[in-house]
């Protein structure tokens, strides 16, 4: 119960102030506790990011695979996988699970975010293979990095709204910046 609480306000405090937000004192406020019961849950900042992407990434995931899964083409599968990740960039989860940098982390827990990253990736290999990638795996790494730079545009509120971001972030996965 405690611990979700601390999960909770965590994300709050990372999606509304970034990284400099999440401390342990704030933590404490924004949840009504003793500022040594948040130490007796997590040991440091990272490991409160840890926790949240252990908790919230497969959550996420499993949204943008039930997304994948309800497309029937190849092409519709792969657009359902770029526009599902930029529907949730606005969403708390995934705002918490950014806002810390990877160089915070402990090398365990870069690993095991390396590791769900590779699950998502996983996911769109086969529809790259049926659209006759001979490379599907880099392809799919290459996608995910059209992805990746779609989200850091989406997050740094340009003058593109999100919805003109991913259309042209799905157009150029699928047609290739051939236009």
């Amino acid at each position: 119960m405690q611990r979700g609480a601390l999960l909770d306000a965590a994300r709050s405090l990372l999606s509304e102030g970034g990284t400099e937000a999440l401390t342990f004192p704030a933590l404490a406020e924004r949840t009504g506790f003793a500022r040594s019961s948040v130490y007796e849950y997590f040991r440091s900042r990272a490991a409160v990011v840890e926790e949240l992407c252990a908790v919230d990434f497969p959550v996420w995931a499993a949204e943008v695979e039930n997304a994948m899964q309800r497309a029937e083409t190849p092409e519709a599968k792969i657009e359902a996988y770029v526009r599902r990740q930029l529907d949730l960039v606005g969403d708390r989860r995934h705002r918490a699970v950014v806002a810390i940098s990877a160089s915070e982390l402990d090398a365990g827990a870069r690993e095991k975010i390396r590791a769900a990253h590779g699950g998502l990736i996983t996911m769109i290999v086969e529809a790259l293979g049926d659209l006759g990638h001979t490379q599907p795996r880099l392809a799919a790494m290459l996608l995910q990095g059209s992805v990746d730079a779609a989200v850091r545009r989406i997050e740094l509120g340009v003058a593109e709204e999100p919805g003109v971001i991913a259309d042209t972030a799905v157009a150029m996965v699928l047609r290739g910046v051939s236009g």
